[in-house]
């Protein structure tokens, strides 16, 4: 079964409490917004692997508020993603380094959610920002297959045969041009 973008879940939860509670695994997908492409492509990789999301381009009432340059409801709107969200994957590129949200996403995130941070190409070992140094390094497509079993609850070779995952080394992966395969060197 795919993962959803849980902004179109039809139950909105209020309280971080409640979400905790109910064990609800989701991910939120931070990313700089020259990154969108690869977002998505790593927002539909975890859905196809039955992980649920909370990814902004799907999200309209976050849409609106930017439009009307309401910046106390798109903060809003940020907060709510992450708050029903048990975990945040921070997609980062050279780019990220000129974020104005991502370093906002991950302070508010950081201690209400499992933080990761996933590598795009392109990201040498010691470039990463400091800032999201102290988080679970997903350098490449190995390390995500690992955090897709790990979310999923699903053994790694179940998830290659049924076709719910692909293999690192694939060149049909659909993350082979927005990821490295495999970096044998620890970050």
């Amino acid at each position: 079964m795919a993962g959803i973008n849980r902004f179109y879940y039809p139950t909105k939860y209020q309280s971080r409490t409640q979400v905790v509670s109910l064990g609800i695994k989701c991910v939120f997908i931070s990313y700089q917004k020259k990154d969108r492409d690869a977002a998505i492509k790593v927002a539909e990789y975890l859905q196809g692997a039955g992980i649920d999301v909370y990814i902004d381009v799907y999200d309209t009432e976050l849409k609106l508020q930017h439009q009307n340059d309401n910046p106390k409801e798109v903060t809003n709107a940020i907060c709510n993603g992450i708050n029903n969200s048990s975990h945040m994957l921070v997609l980062v590129s050279p780019d990220t380094l000129y974020s104005t949200w991502v370093p906002f996403e991950i302070g508010y995130g950081y201690d209400k959610t499992d933080l990761g941070v996933l590598c795009l190409k392109g990201i040498p070992k010691g470039k990463l920002p400091e800032y999201v140094r102290t988080a679970t390094i997903v350098r490449d497509i190995y390390d995500l297959n690992e955090l897709v079993e790990r979310l999923s609850g699903k053994k790694k070779e179940i998830l290659l045969e049924t076709k719910m995952m692909s293999d690192y080394g694939s060149s049909l992966n659909p993350l082979s041009g927005v990821m490295d395969s495999l970096i044998s060197d620890k970050y």
